[in-house]
């Protein structure tokens, strides 16, 4: 039986790794939190008391960390995956983080005899549980054929996009792209609710029209009720925005919507909202609409 090392047992990592134990891997896990290792061990994983000792014994260790400089020092650090797995080891790393992050990561974990990919996915904490992410895989062909098992017990849509560091490039994309559209959906919102439209038989034909989108099917409900429990956290959007934005930077491209939104969410952020779902960006419009009712 295969072995996966799962570091990071949050809203993602934690169904990723019960999807796992569906598949019939041999799971353990590691959290700083030891509540969510604890909800492992009772659906029927392993926990480890550190780093160093949920990977020593693994084939493939998946990390889903907030943050490059967590998974740097998950991945770098004493005690980390590099000192303590075995060579050959398979190191995913389906966080979101920078680009240049991954690639020398990818060439330090290539030094120590472990392969590395990195794999980070779409669809939010819904698409963790059901084992329908989209995960976008940078790295070498062989390496990312040797994840695909595992990444397919986790994902419904898995692509090789490139070498080391590519799948974090489409991940940049993807949040540029989910960013913008729920800042639509928000003005689009309250657009309506100002005209006194019923708001719920407007997103049933907007969504099956030409403005149909995932964050009409899965968050409008939410925002239409003001209910705003994380599927993604506006800290973590504001992160990845802040990647995007300096990605782009770097590579002499201009967004400026995305720029733009990037403002909104570090707005919102700003404003104390950094726990709530990201599609709470519908507050911050209601807000510059003057329509606030907080």
């Amino acid at each position: 039986m295969t072995t996966v090392a799962v570091i990071g047992l949050g809203i993602m990592g934690g169904p990723m790794a019960a999807n796992l134990l569906k598949a019939d891997y041999d799971v353990v896990g590691y959290n700083r939190s030891r509540q969510k290792v604890d909800q492992l061990v009772a659906a029927g994983g392993r926990g480890a008391a550190d780093v160093a000792e949920a990977v020593r014994d693994a084939d493939v260790v998946l990390t889903m960390l907030p943050d490059s400089p967590d998974v740097e020092a998950v991945v770098l650090g004493e005690g980390g995956i590099l000192e303590a797995a075995k060579p050959g080891t398979l190191l995913i790393d389906a966080s979101t983080i920078r680009p240049d992050v991954s690639v020398r990561l990818a060439e330090a974990a290539g030094a120590r005899g472990i392969r590395a990919v990195d794999a980070p996915v779409s669809g939010g904490e819904v698409g963790a549980i059901e084992g329908t992410l989209s995960i976008m895989v940078g790295g070498d062909a062989d390496d990312v054929a040797a994840a695909r098992p595992v990444l397919e017990a986790v994902g419904s849509t898995i692509v090789h996009v490139g070498p080391a560091g590519s799948g974090q490039t489409v991940k940049a994309a993807n949040q540029l792209i989910v960013a913008g559209t729920i800042e639509l959906v928000a003005e689009a919102l309250v657009f309506l609710e100002a005209h006194g439209v019923d708001t719920q038989a407007a997103v049933e034909v907007l969504a099956g029209g030409l403005a149909g989108n995932r964050i009409l099917d899965r968050k409008a409900a939410g925002m239409i009720a003001r209910e705003f429990r994380p599927g993604f956290r506006v800290d973590l959007h504001h992160k990845d925005l802040g990647i995007v934005t300096s990605a782009a930077r770097e590579a002499g491209v201009a967004i400026p919507v995305g720029a733009l939104v990037a403002q909104l969410m570090g707005a919102l952020r700003a404003e104390g909202h950094g726990s709530l779902d990201h599609s709470a960006l519908l507050l911050l419009v209601e807000q510059l609409s003057g329509r606030s009712t907080s």
